[in-house]
């Protein structure tokens, strides 16, 4: 899912990773052999499907398995990724304390409210959810980050987005249609993400382990917290259906653990501004695939709503240039 891992943070962590090396002389940065736009386009693509994907696996999973599956998959290709670069996992159990939490946050809460949303919400709507993220970044940063302290600009852009945030729900209906534990579901989802930010930020932004030794780390551990969990509220499946099998395969493998890597290196190579930019694309994709693919009905207000929610967000990210 498009918000694991914020941007700015990953360049932080980066950056204090990096620093604690004392190089020499800076390495040139090597040539990719896929130009980033392409690899842009492919994030945007895996994310803004995995919607679609953990609808077709809950249609035969129950929601704590879709989300088991898909953590042991992602798990699964970043340690692929961390051996074929021969990096360990962190050390230091106050390191280790730190990620059980930002895995609870950032990973084993979200990914299964979004499954369990999804059972009674389109996969559109729970896509377009997601979208607010940033809004609820902009928020908290209000209270929780001092040194983050909003514009005029960015306020406006946290009214507008959940005015967007009111039309897609049809507020003016009284939200006729719409299943409420749902919707709240998945707005919970998106909220957490932001909390688990600011908590990696204050926490780990420090950690002289690499950013892939960490969300590593932080993926095997939300992988342990389900493990624990989905069988005490879940049965064990009586049968494994191919279609959704593979839905919840290529919702860890790629959703997960590809799109893990394609953010890090497109931050690494972009920057996180233009790293953070596949945000607006992935509601787009949402609401395509599901309804293209899924004949998920598609009421006005859902992308007019949709383009105020991304206006908003968009407004949200703006920061004051410093002077000089």
């Amino acid at each position: 899912m498009c918000y694991e891992i914020d941007s700015r943070i990953v360049g932080i962590m980066t950056t204090a990773a990096s620093t604690t090396r004392a190089p020499s002389a800076a390495p040139p940065r090597p040539r990719r052999a896929v130009d980033w736009r392409v690899r842009f386009a492919a994030l945007s693509l895996i994310w803004g499907f995995s919607f679609l994907l953990i609808k077709v696996g809950t249609g035969a999973y129950a929601p704590f398995q879709v989300t088991l599956g898909r953590l042991v998959f992602g798990t699964a290709v970043l340690a692929a990724a961390m051996a074929m670069k021969r990096q360990r996992l962190p050390r230091g159990a106050r390191t280790w304390a730190h990620l059980t939490v930002a895995a609870f946050l950032l990973n084993a809460l979200p990914f299964s409210l979004f499954a369990y949303a999804e059972l009674t919400i389109p996969s559109t709507l729970a896509g377009i959810c997601n979208a607010t993220s940033p809004l609820w970044g902009m928020a908290l940063s209000l209270v929780a980050l001092a040194e983050d302290r909003p514009t005029r600009l960015r306020v406006a852009g946290l009214g507008i987005g959940f005015l967007g945030v009111l039309t897609v729900l049809g507020a003016w209906q009284g939200f006729a249609g719409l299943d409420a534990t749902g919707t709240a579901m998945a707005l919970l989802a998106s909220l957490s993400y932001p909390i688990g930010w600011i908590y990696v930020r204050r926490t780990l932004a420090g950690a002289p382990d690499s950013h892939l030794s960490l969300t590593g780390a932080q993926l095997l551990l939300a992988t342990v917290q389900l493990a624990i969990v989905t069988p005490l509220f879940t049965s064990a499946p009586t049968a494994f259906p191919l279609v959704p099998l593979l839905a919840v395969a290529a919702l860890g493998a790629l959703g997960t653990g590809v799109a893990v890597l394609l953010q890090y290196g497109l931050v690494a190579e972009v920057g996180p501004t233009t790293g953070q930019m596949v945000t607006y694309f992935i509601p787009v994709i949402a609401t395509a695939a599901g309804v293209a693919l899924l004949g998920e009905p598609l009421a006005w207000s859902t992308p007019v709503g949709a383009a105020i929610v991304l206006a908003g967000a968009a407004l949200t990210q703006v920061r004051p240039k410093a002077r000089e």
